[in-house]
């Protein structure tokens, strides 16, 4: 089925997924978390750079055979497992404490010029989740309350991208058609995905534009576009 183009007069509302578009891990890495290594280290001071290269390698390929987000509780134990240490109940719950936001993620710089331009026309708000749990609602805090209306949360709606479901469930909690919405994502193949729906589209890859999909390199062009 063909559908017709998002123009800009369609477009009512902007669906930001939050990692690597709002949000960024410190240090580079979303899983495991900045301070897995730390926390192991408390537990087991003789495991080597070797051991932890390998452990993360195999919740890598956990995270990938996945259907849906896994509980980081399984995520760990495959880790820990990998490298022959017991994931004890305190263990695992040293490993997914709660800890401040700001230790461990950062909004990129051009964050909050742009919501607070989208503001005025209440056309900003929260998207999918990046693979840790929760940072899109940290997003929607640290961003600003007025501006990201809501978060869309792949845990609890049991899919991943590109699952329809979950940019029909973005778009219809806001009461919205999908040719309405403007889906923002560092994936491309996402972003395709979303335009296939109906959806207007851009992928943000602030390296470099693609010509694979509509793109931008910072989130600052989205406003020439509504």
């Amino acid at each position: 089925m063909t559908t017709r183009p998002s123009t800009s007069e369609d477009l009512r509302a902007v669906l930001f997924d939050s990692g690597g578009v709002l949000i960024r891990p410190i240090g580079g890495r979303w899983n495991p978390r900045v301070d897995f290594e730390e926390t192991v280290l408390a537990h087991h001071p003789s495991i080597t750079p070797e051991q932890f290269a390998a452990a993360i390698a195999a919740g890598d390929s956990f995270f990938a055979a996945s259907s849906s987000t896994p509980d980081y509780d399984d995520y760990h134990r495959v880790m820990l497992r990998h490298v022959g240490l017991d994931p004890t109940p305190q263990f695992l719950a040293d490993l997914g404490r709660d800890v401040p936001a700001t230790t461990i993620l950062e909004l990129y710089p051009d964050v909050m010029e742009t919501l607070r331009e989208l503001k005025p026309s209440g056309r900003a708000d929260g998207g999918g989740l990046g693979r840790l749990g929760g940072t899109a609602r940290w997003a929607h805090g640290a961003g600003d309350r007025g501006v990201l209306r809501g978060v869309c949360d792949l845990p609890v709606l049991g899919c991943r991208k590109p699952d329809p479901r979950m940019y029909h469930h973005a778009s219809a909690a806001l009461d919205l058609a999908p040719a309405q919405c403007l889906f923002v994502d560092d994936d491309p193949s996402l972003v395709d995905a979303a335009i296939a729906l109906g959806c207007a589209g851009r992928a943000v890859c602030r390296d470099s534009a693609t010509s694979d999909v509509p793109s931008v390199v910072t989130l600052v062009e989205l406003l020439d576009l509504l």
